[in-house]
């Protein structure tokens, strides 16, 4: 689409992304104007840090193209990445339009450096198909993301910036999707065989020392997401987690979980060894042709 706004809108036909998710709401004139009680530092701040979760994480799950367990969690795995993508995609545009700069969504995306990222490190570790993963771990993190955007998002309908809300109103039936394809996969692997049980098992405890820092709200989340109370939130992520572990059999992984860095951790720009090696392969053609279209 040649303006990324153009999933928000219902032009006289059903929009659909993945999965024949529709959006017919009337949003063709979204008010795209800053509201005056709204920082627009802070704005363009926390709209980087939803698109760059989106986006860091759509570029993990893509690793899974040809490479699932079977072809259909083959093209489920693509197309969440492809929701995931479209939402940053809005959240990015809508940064470099209030930042005025000149950034678009492609220049954020492929031109800031590992330090201009505001991603929490839940979405950028390795959790496969390479050596620091495998499927379970992708699943468990899936579940555990999508709890908590799906809870977060559900808030975010009522901000005051209306791109903002209109995002989130879309992307709340985008992830309520994502979480229960998770939930399902993590009753399936952890009653399946020994060895899927274990798999899953150990896929938990591989992403739960990053889940502290979903709920850990950065000073512009706190400025510009009042409404959103990191202790209602975590409560009620909780509550969707225990449900599917209870049905599972799963307890909650004992394990420490990983702290910041001198104070900052990923809404700071501060992030894992895997970060480096993600944005190398994700940005490597956009920084070896710049300025090239297709």
């Amino acid at each position: 689409m040649s303006n990324p706004y153009d999933g928000l809108a219902d032009a006289g036909e059903e929009k659909h992304w993945a999965f024949g998710t529709g959006f017919t709401a009337a949003l063709s004139d979204v008010d795209r104007v800053v509201p005056s009680s709204v920082d627009r530092d802070d704005l363009v701040a926390y709209c980087l840090m939803l698109g760059d979760d989106a986006l860091v994480y759509s570029q993990r799950l893509a690793e899974w193209c040809s490479r699932a367990p079977e072809l259909e969690e083959d093209v489920a795995l693509a197309n969440i990445a492809l929701d995931l993508l479209g939402q940053a995609r809005l959240l990015l545009t809508r940064a470099g339009e209030v930042e005025g700069a000149g950034r678009d969504e492609d220049a954020l995306a492929y031109l800031r450096d590992e330090r201009g990222f505001r991603n929490v490190r839940l979405v950028e570790i390795d959790c496969g198909p390479g050596e620091g993963g495998d499927f379970a771990a992708t699943i468990a993190r899936l579940l555990v993301f999508s709890a908590w955007r799906l809870a977060l998002f559900q808030r975010l309908t009522e901000s005051v910036d209306p791109v903002l809300a209109a995002v989130a109103a879309k992307g709340v039936k985008e992830l309520a999707y994502h979480r229960d394809h998770a939930a399902q996969w993590t009753l399936r692997l952890a009653g399946g065989t020994a060895y899927s049980r274990e798999r899953v098992i150990a896929g938990l405890a591989r992403v739960w020392p990053y889940v502290d820092e979903l709920f850990t709200p950065h000073p512009v989340e706190t400025r510009l997401a009042a409404a959103v109370d990191p202790a209602t939130l975590r409560s009620e992520v909780d509550g969707v987690l225990d449900t599917v572990f209870d049905a599972a059999g799963l307890e909650r992984p004992d394990v420490e979980q990983i702290a910041p860095v001198a104070g900052k951790a990923g809404r700071d720009g501060v992030h894992t060894e895997a970060m480096g090696y993600l944005l190398a392969e994700m940005q490597h053609v956009a920084r070896s042709m710049p300025g090239a279209l297709w």
